[in-house]
């Protein structure tokens, strides 16, 4: 059995194979383009092992490999820290590292979404993408407005349209404004697609997706969006083995140092993924305007902490309530918090 340590780039892919006893055997640099001779050469390697870190790529090269190794590790990047500290660091050693780790089996593995997982993901983040695009067009429109002293609430309405067109504006804030009216209908049209697309997806859902829809969308406050979010970016919630887990997993856990018996509190770490902090603040907002309880819990911790603070609670004991009830699948029952 040989261990293989893979390197991987855009453009090549650094190899380390190693025997049982750690014993350096080869060190390669292939070309991604070339998928036949990295194929050839795993099948001269007869039986083996390889790990891979969970770049933003490596999906191509895990169904490559697949097929070939008796075992494949997608390793986690950050916990596999040696790397990243070391003072000599080369591809050549990355990749020797990773394999030496994998002939020990100390990699610290990554989860890998399953391919459902991984297209509904792509699908919300670009929904998300659509969004921001379609919010950006509208405040450069309104920004122009402003230098005119023209700028109204309802303006993207079917009556704003019509004052907005009334307007008088210089030839050339005329001229962008019409390309920037034109950028916000397309987005606008992509947004409603996307939103098609993503319906058609939850219909094709398993039994256990939709128990997770059911469980989730019954939260006050946790709207479709916000659903289709949280399930795609935690992807499994039994990966979690608790509700503190999946907080730090969402980069919501706030940090502490302590030392000589004195502690001292730090921000949130905002590690994982920034679309599902969104997400979470958003509906944490929703909860705060719409419950009167968790409206009281906002404002005590806001005389403490101050409101950013205190909106980050709120989201964090909703995460914590969204994976409650996605794990159980039942659906929320208030209680008294």
């Amino acid at each position: 059995m040989v261990y293989v340590g893979i390197d991987l780039h855009k453009k090549t892919i650094v190899l380390c194979v190693v025997d049982q006893q750690v014993v350096v055997q080869t060190r390669k640099t292939l070309s991604c383009a070339e998928p036949k001779k990295i194929v050839a050469f795993f099948r001269e390697l007869g039986e083996f092992q390889a790990v891979v870190e969970a770049t933003a790529s490596y999906e191509w090269l895990w169904q490559l490999l697949d097929p070939l190794a008796r075992r494949l590790v997608l390793a986690h990047p950050k916990k596999l820290r040696i790397i990243a500290e070391s003072r000599r660091k080369s591809d050549r050693i990355d990749a020797q590292v990773l394999a030496e780790y994998l002939a020990r089996d100390e990699i610290p593995q990554a989860y890998r979404p399953t391919p459902r997982q991984r297209q509904h993901r792509v699908l919300v983040r670009h929904r998300c993408y659509v969004r921001r695009r379609a919010a950006s067009t509208k405040v450069k429109i309104r920004r122009i407005l402003a230098d005119y002293n023209a700028d109204r609430a309802p303006l993207f309405s079917v009556e704003g349209r019509k004052y907005l067109s009334k307007v008088k504006l210089a030839v050339t804030d005329r001229f962008v404004i019409d390309q920037l009216q034109d950028e916000l209908d397309h987005h606008l049209k992509q947004l409603k697609s996307v939103d098609q697309q993503l319906v058609a997806f939850a219909k094709k859902a398993s039994a256990a997706e939709r128990e997770a829809r059911a469980s989730l969308g019954s939260v006050p406050s946790v709207g479709t969006v916000t659903v289709d979010v949280v399930l795609s970016e935690l992807a499994d919630v039994q990966r979690f083995p608790s509700a503190k887990d999946a907080v730090a997993y969402a980069g919501l856990a706030p940090g502490f140092r302590e030392s000589a018996g004195k502690r001292r509190n730090l921000p949130i770490s905002k590690e994982g993924s920034r679309l599902l902090r969104w997400a979470l603040v958003e509906a944490a907002w929703r909860l705060v305007r719409l419950s009167n309880k968790w409206r009281s819990v906002f404002e005590k911790l806001s005389q403490r902490r101050g409101k950013r603070k205190a909106i980050v609670a709120v989201a964090r004991r909703l995460l914590t309530i969204l994976v409650a009830v996605w794990r159980s699948g039942s659906c929320y029952r208030p209680v008294t918090v």
